[in-house]
């Protein structure tokens, strides 16, 4: 009865030894990380970005998926300032585009507070397709400002799936 009773506990107990040896996505925590609403968003971030999994990270208020990591999200900035960037919204949110290092992408959610970014490495992922599935986890930051113009505007039924 013994011996059945560890191969039932060892079984698991190898389980979780081996997902722990996974390597983290080592990231920095932002400076207001440890803020209430980063802990709204980070608790709702999808398990999946389209077709790329999510990934532990070692930093509070983060979020990786793929690997290597094609996408990366940080919450706890300061809130945006008035910029002259250009400005799209997806799903009801804002976002600054800043392509200064394409393809990667770096996308600030606008008047967000606390602040929130997202890179994308848009050889491997639509930045459209990750912002839109990341949409629903940041709509729980506080909005306390909007972009002037958007240049484009997308929701969720602007997308068409494959049956």
């Amino acid at each position: 009865m013994l011996k059945k009773v560890f191969a039932v506990v060892g079984i698991p107990t190898l389980a979780i030894t081996l997902t722990a040896c996974a390597a983290e996505v080592p990231l920095d925590a932002a400076p207001d990380a440890n803020n209430p609403d980063c802990a709204q968003v980070t608790v709702r971030l999808p398990d999946t970005v389209t077709t790329h999994a999510k990934r532990a990270t070692n930093a509070q208020a983060t979020g990786a998926w793929g690997d290597p990591a094609v996408v990366i999200l940080r919450c706890g900035l300061p809130i945006s300032t008035p910029t002259t960037d250009p400005c799209i919204t997806v799903n009801g949110i804002d976002w600054v585009v800043d392509d200064s290092a394409a393809p990667r992408y770096r996308f600030e959610a606008y008047g967000r507070s606390p602040g929130l970014e997202v890179f994308v490495d848009s050889e491997q992922i639509s930045g459209t397709d990750a912002l839109l599935e990341l949409s629903p986890a940041v709509q729980q930051l506080p909005q306390v400002r909007q972009c002037l113009t958007s240049s484009t505007s997308l929701d969720s039924t602007d997308i068409q799936l494959d049956n």
